[in-house]
């Protein structure tokens, strides 16, 4: 399968998996406390493993746990203190080094964690309380510094010992006083510039390469320190992982797989098959063989399994997808199963937010951080709950479209206080309004339209608008579409209050969309309906790069994507219809957008889809409790 990732096994001395454990938060005052991570997909023993730090040599600790499950975490009292600027080595029962992290004084305090990724993300000092035994998210920073940007990108053992830097980040970071480091205890860190002297600094989406002077073997590691002596981002392999080279796939972001090609100084080619592959930190993890377990909240398994339409064709993009959230990122107070994130759309106004719905009315601004879609913190860290008209009621929020002005148009199918009686809305959210809860500026109710879904059963109600999408006048126009309501050329003036284009909102029921304007009176027009092809529509967006509106539908339809036309006679219909990436699991994927051309590198944009019921290939597997996936589509 493309895009698994799978670790050698281990040397017979050492447990199975414990290249998967990782130093996940340090503090160096009062209790001196230590929290590991397992990365893995299985349960791994730390019993008799050893730590020290840079003055005294190893000795046993007494961990809260003898053994880690998979996606869980330990933490221990380190039996020596930690000071000011120090380091902390883990090491297995039998010497082999498992991980490492330096920090300069005052680096672990409060404490040194991993932000961006539980065992995956860059180390930051930490601002706020520290978070020993649970996610770090709470206590990680909203935005992460330029240089935990910065990841060892690929890594060769063969030859020359190549090590590959990747600036992630928007802005140039020099890199003219790093070092770096291998597995080798008694090896002392050497400077980036005394391997490669013109590697001074790596401009954004730049790369950096240099030699190892150190020797890079089986079984070895890279740990890349700042001028602080702080630990950016490390890397360990098994035997042969790094021949001919260990490579992030996706490239910059993701988790390290033995690559058959060596792409040394440029993107990652991502050739191999996975075996023997290393960890290491980074943004997402690659869909297959490893990952993190749920914890704190309930996956729910796909239902409606249903094939794929004739005629439809495999993903143009990348074969390679990326699980692009935290584990159990969207639980809130109004559902403890932490599974309904739902529609999705870029800003196009800016392609850096991703906006999202979560099925029990509340909406996200995500953000980039280490690969990983997170909430903005500076806009809310958890969500902002949406309320109807007045303040009432709770949205059962499906779907969601930016509009011109750049609010936020979200569908409901249902208040879910009354969750047998249909209630398809299109209400609009201003993103600035402050608090913490939202209600709509206006709100369209076209309930009336749908009487076959008041049938007082909840499942029936809950097959309304489960998707909409924003359509402007020029495209339209431009296309050549004929109104409905006229015969004729569609011309806008004919709508004075409608704004500058359409909205068109997803039908569950029988997969048509039903096209809107919505008037500044909270007025609209009913510019009637259009067959998409599909049994059901679940998404519905606009994408300027292909010039078409995209009808997406979850495994009811065999996790495809409609991309519908103006044809010659001026009507909206399907032009071509694509699969999901081979590598993704058949679940309710709800959620799918793709940004803007402005972001293409390479040929290549992002493409992301929503899981509603988070469960991924099931228990155990890498993706299970995660809501977001990243892969690319062609410019």
């Amino acid at each position: 399968m493309t895009g698994m990732v799978a670790a050698q096994p281990a040397a017979a001395a050492d447990p199975a998996g414990y290249q998967n454990v990782r130093i996940n938060e340090v503090t160096s005052s009062n209790s001196d406390t230590v929290e590991l991570y397992n990365t893995g997909t299985t349960a791994v023993s730390i019993s008799g493993w050893k730590m020290s730090d840079d003055s005294f040599s190893p000795q046993t600790f007494s961990p809260s746990s003898s053994t880690i499950p998979a996606g869980g975490f330990a933490t221990f009292n380190s039996p020596k203190g930690l000071g000011d600027s120090d380091k902390l080595v883990i090491y297995t029962a039998s010497g082999t080094v498992v991980d490492r992290v330096e920090w300069a004084t005052n680096g672990a305090k409060p404490a040194m964690a991993r932000c961006g990724g539980d065992g995956t993300g860059g180390w930051v000092t930490t601002t706020a309380a520290s978070t020993f035994g649970a996610s770090n998210a709470s206590g990680c920073p909203s935005s992460t510094p330029a240089a935990s940007r910065v990841r060892i990108n690929e890594v060769a053992s063969d030859g020359a010992d190549t090590v590959e830097l990747y600036n992630g980040g928007t802005s140039t970071v020099s890199i003219g006083s790093w070092k770096y480091v291998d597995n080798d205890t008694t090896h002392s860190p050497v400077s980036i510039s005394s391997s490669s002297p013109s590697a001074t600094s790596i401009p954004a989406g730049g790369y950096v390469t240099f030699n190892s002077t150190l020797g890079l073997g089986d079984n070895d590691s890279v740990f890349l320190l700042d001028s602080n002596g702080n630990t950016v981002d490390s890397v360990t392999w098994a035997t042969d992982g790094a021949k001919p080279s260990d490579e992030r796939c996706a490239n910059g972001t993701g988790w390290f797989q033995t690559s058959t090609t060596a792409t040394l100084g440029s993107a990652n080619s991502c050739s191999g098959s996975g075996d023997g592959g290393g960890t290491g930190g980074g943004g997402g993890q690659l869909l297959g063989g490893g990952g993190s377990l749920t914890s704190g909240c309930t996956p729910e398994a796909p239902s409606g399994t249903g094939s794929t339409p004739a005629g439809t064709l495999a993903w143009p993009g990348g074969p390679d997808v990326t699980i692009a959230d935290n584990v159990c990122a969207f639980t809130t107070s109004t559902g403890p199963e932490g599974r309904d994130l739902s529609g999705l759309a870029f800003d196009p106004a800016n392609p850096s937010v991703l906006w999202a719905a979560k099925n029990k009315n509340w909406l996200y601004k995500l953000v980039k951080s280490n690969g990983k879609w997170i909430p903005d913190a500076s806009w809310s860290a958890t969500g902002k709950q949406i309320r109807f008209a007045g303040g009432t009621g709770q949205p059962d929020s499906e779907g969601l479209t930016v509009g011109a002005n750049g609010h936020i148009y979200v569908t409901s199918e249902r208040d879910n206080t009354n969750n047998t009686v249909p209630k398809d809305t299109i209400m609009e959210f201003d993103p600035a309004a402050t608090g913490s809860t939202l209600t709509p500026i206006h709100q369209w109710d076209m309930t009336s339209q749908f009487p076959q879904l008041n049938t007082g059963n909840k499942d029936d109600a809950n097959l309304g608008f489960e998707g909409v999408g924003y359509v402007p006048d020029s495209w339209l126009t431009a296309n050549g579409w004929v109104d409905p309501l006229t015969g004729a050329a569609y011309n806008p003036a004919n709508y004075p209050l409608h704004g500058s284009g359409l909205f068109f909102a997803g039908l569950e029921w029988d997969g048509t969309l039903h096209v809107y304007g919505l008037n500044s009176d909270g007025t609209f027009t009913t510019f009637g309906t259009i067959a998409t092809g599909k049994v059901s529509v679940m998404d519905v967006t606009f994408d300027a790069g292909t010039q078409r509106i995209i009808a997406t539908c979850d495994n009811t339809c065999g996790e495809t994507h409609t991309f519908m036309k103006v044809n010659a006679s001026g009507a909206i219909v399907p032009d071509v219809t694509y699969t999901n990436p081979a590598v993704m699991p058949t679940d309710n994927l709800e959620g799918f957008a793709i940004a803007p051309t402005s972001t293409c590198v390479n040929g290549l944009r992002e493409a992301v889809w929503s899981d509603d019921g988070i469960y991924g290939f099931g228990s155990g597997s890498s993706s299970h409790g995660h809501a977001i996936y990243s892969g690319t589509f062609p410019c």
